[in-house]
C-alpha cells in the first residue's frame, strides 16, 4: 500500500497584507488607518480581492498573489458553526491508500504509506494526497497530524498544509498533476499552510480564477513531534480552521466554495497523520 514519489520543493511567499497586524495571540487585527479602513477578510468577513486604491479592479496575472481587503463596517464575521451530525467518512489508516489519490514524482527515499492506524508522508519534495470522495455542503473535517523530527533525511519542520473544497474549473477529473505546487494555481480551493517557508509563515488563501488571494496570516508556527488536533469547518458560506481548539482562521466568503475535494499537502517533510473523519454539520 506504499506509494513513492517526489517533486521539486516549491513554497509561495508574499508580503503581509496591508491593513492587518498579528496580535500576541496569533490572530490578525486591522491596523489603525484612516477611513475607510481596510481589514483582513479572513478575520472579519468577505472583501473585494485585488482592488486598487481608486476602487477599480486590478488586472491580475494567472497564479498571482493578491490581497483581500474589506471596507470597514461592511464585513460580517462568522459566528455560527453548526453542530456535529452524522459521520460521513473516515479512514483509520489500516487498509492502505484505497480512499486516497497521491500526486508526486517518483524519487528515491519518498514514501507514502498507510498501515497500523497511521498515514506516513515521508518526502524529499512536493506532494499532494487527495481524498477521493468529493465533499459537499456543511461539513467538518477532522484529523490528527504530527511533524516527525528524529534526524531523518526528510525530517524538516515546515509545511503542514491542506487544501479543501478543491475543484478544477477546466477538468472534471481533478487528479491530473504530479505534485508540483505551481500546477495547482488554476484550481478553485481554500488553502491553509501552517509553518510554511521553513516554519516562518502561517497563511490562509483562497484560489480562484488564477488568483491566490492572501486572506489572513498569523504567528502560530510548528513544534517538532507535537501531534495537532485539526478541524476544518465549512458552514453556510463560512470556513474556518482550528488547531487544538484554537481558531487559526475564519472567513465569510461572498462567493463560497460549497463542494470539492480535501487534500493533505506538503513539501520536503516527514509527517504522520491519523484518525481522519468527515462529519455533517447541522
Amino acid at each position: 500500500s506504499a506509494v513513492t514519489a517526489s517533486g521539486s520543493a516549491s513554497t509561495a511567499s508574499a508580503s503581509k497584507p496591508a491593513g492587518i497586524a498579528a496580535t500576541g495571540s496569533g490572530a490578525v487585527t486591522p491596523q489603525a488607518v484612516g477611513a475607510p479602513g481596510a481589514a483582513a477578510a479572513g478575520a472579519f468577513g468577505a472583501g473585494t480581492a485585488g482592488a486598487s486604491a481608486t476602487g477599480a479592479p486590478k488586472a491580475v496575472a494567472a497564479g498571482a498573489i493578491v490581497e483581500a481587503t474589506a471596507v470597514a463596517g461592511q464585513a460580517q464575521s462568522c459566528k455560527a458553526w453548526g453542530t456535529k451530525g452524522a459521520l460521513l467518512y473516515e479512514d483509520k489508516f489500516d487498509t492502505g491508500l484505497k480512499q486516497w489519490q497521491p500526486e508526486y514524482q517518483q524519487a528515491p527515499g519518498a514514501t507514502i504509506a498507510a498501515s497500523k492506524g497511521k498515514l506516513q508522508m515521508n518526502l524529499p519534495g512536493d506532494a499532494t494526497l487527495w481524498f477521493k470522495q468529493a465533499l459537499k455542503g456543511n461539513v467538518l473535517i477532522a484529523y490528527k497530524r504530527k511533524m516527525i523530527m528524529n534526524g531523518g533525511p526528510n525530517d524538516r519542520l515546515s509545511d503542514l498544509n491542506q487544501f479543501w473544497m478543491a475543484k478544477d474549473p477546466n477538468n472534471k477529473n481533478l487528479f491530473t498533476r504530479d505534485g508540483t505546487f505551481k500546477q495547482y494555481d488554476n484550481l478553485t480551493l481554500y488553502y491553509a499552510g501552517i509553518g510554511g517557508n521553513s516554519n516562518t509563515t502561517t497563511r490562509f488563501r483562497k484560489y480562484d480564477k488564477g488568483e491566490r488571494t492572501l486572506i489572513a496570516e498569523n504567528s502560530n508556527l510548528l513544534q517538532p513531534n507535537k501531534e495537532y488536533n485539526i478541524e476544518i469547518a465549512v458552514y453556510d458560506g463560512c470556513t474556518r480552521m482550528t488547531v487544538d481548539g484554537k481558531e487559526y482562521f475564519a472567513y465569510r466568503d461572498t462567493d463560497p466554495l460549497r463542494e470539492g475535494h480535501f487534500a493533505f499537502r506538503t513539501t520536503h517533510s516527514h509527517q504522520e497523520i491519523r484518525d481522519f473523519k468527515v462529519y455533517q454539520l447541522k
